[in-house]
């Protein structure tokens, strides 16, 4: 077994994490729960940024993984590797502004990045998932 090979599950373990609390998060917000929203915004924040420091040390070490499979399915999967890459880019600072100005009660000017940040942060958390089952866990013939 090669050294960190277990760190893609972990990987996605704190996507789906995310998700979930992103998801909780939204849900408390809707009902004026605001203590509850932030600590799932908060958890939320500490999964990705646990993710990201995972990430990069399994990339370090192992480099890159090539999808295996051919045809349409591989189209898929680097249509779906794409814009997860791509928007990752973008939510890694947009979640770290969100955050500041929620901490900050600014919550006009939280809720009105908020409505980007929240779909965005989500797609990429689930699509991360996504890309981890299709690469290590599905078999293609």
């Amino acid at each position: 077994m090669p050294p960190l090979s277990w760190l893609p599950a972990v990987n996605a373990c704190l996507n789906s994490a995310s998700a979930l609390l992103l998801t909780a998060g939204f849900w408390f917000v809707r009902r004026k729960q605001i203590e509850a929203h932030k600590r799932c915004m908060i958890a939320a924040f500490g999964c990705s940024v646990l993710f990201l420091t995972s990430y990069l040390t399994y990339h370090w070490f192992h480099g890159s993984t090539r999808f295996p499979a051919t045809g349409p399915i591989r189209a898929i999967y680097l249509a779906i590797l794409a814009t997860h890459t791509l928007l990752a880019i973008f939510v890694a600072p947009m979640a770290i502004r969100t955050l500041t100005l929620g901490l900050k009660d600014r919550v006009e000017a939280h809720r009105k990045i908020a409505r980007w940040t929240l779909p965005i942060w989500l797609y990429v958390s689930v699509t991360g998932v996504v890309v981890y089952w299709m690469l290590y866990r599905m078999t293609w013939k």
